[in-house]
């Protein structure tokens, strides 16, 4: 991918969504609207469109194995590939980065959780 990152924040969530496991279409929507709290909502045209560039950027590959042995047969599971992987871990350690800027110019504070 090299020189196409910075991600859009939703090519970023995709990848997030599929960093621990192998999901479908379907529930990488609802990964990515629960872990962003709706503020990154994704149409399935979209989706699908970002699910395309990935795959085509070796960032992902459809899954062989299926998780749920009783799972609908016409579901594509996509898993994040090494490289996706690497991709993502630049893009949060380059965002990471940039708060740590905007921490060191006192335009946020340090993150306290509740």
């Amino acid at each position: 991918m090299g020189n196409q990152t910075p991600l859009t924040p939703a090519m970023f969530n995709v990848l997030l969504a599929l960093a621990s496991e192998d999901l479908h279409g379907y529930a990488i929507l609802k990964d990515v609207d629960e872990q962003t709290n709706g503020e990154v909502q994704l149409s399935t045209g979209t989706l699908y469109g970002i699910i395309k560039r990935l795959v085509a950027e070796g960032l992902i590959v459809e899954a062989r194995r299926r998780p749920a042995e009783h799972d609908d047969p016409r579901r594509r599971y996509y898993h994040l590939t090494d490289a996706g992987r690497d991709v993502a871990v630049a893009e949060a350690r380059r965002m990471e980065k940039l708060v740590a800027r905007a921490r060191s110019r006192q335009l946020i504070r340090a993150y306290k959780p509740l």
